[in-house]
């Protein structure tokens, strides 16, 4: 394949942060790009996503059977690449995206 073929892409940061009060253990937060999950760990992590189209990042949190800490979030391909994920305080409410 040479360069002219090669599809272009681009890396994202994505920085997960816990949740402040945590009543249970083992919350494990989902990340799901273009529709696609895969469990994460927290923390900072790198992906790799088209660079020439906006992709869709979703992340959830799960725990005993339990989802909660929704939140979505359009990434255009001009959009700073780092972004943050901050859990809910209490384990019914929406998580939130920022922007570093």
């Amino acid at each position: 394949m040479d360069a002219a073929q090669r599809p272009v892409t681009r890396r994202i940061e994505l920085s997960l942060r816990k949740p402040a009060l945590r009543l249970w253990g083992g919350i494990r937060p989902t990340l799901v790009i273009g529709g696609r999950g895969q469990p994460v760990q927290w923390g900072v992590g790198t992906w790799q996503v088209a660079a020439d189209e906006p992709v869709e990042l979703g992340v959830y949190l799960f725990v005993r059977g339990w989802r909660f800490g929704d939140a979505q979030v359009l990434l255009a391909p001009a959009d700073p690449p780092t972004l943050t994920y901050r859990a809910p305080i209490l384990p019914f409410g929406r998580g939130r995206f920022l922007s570093a």
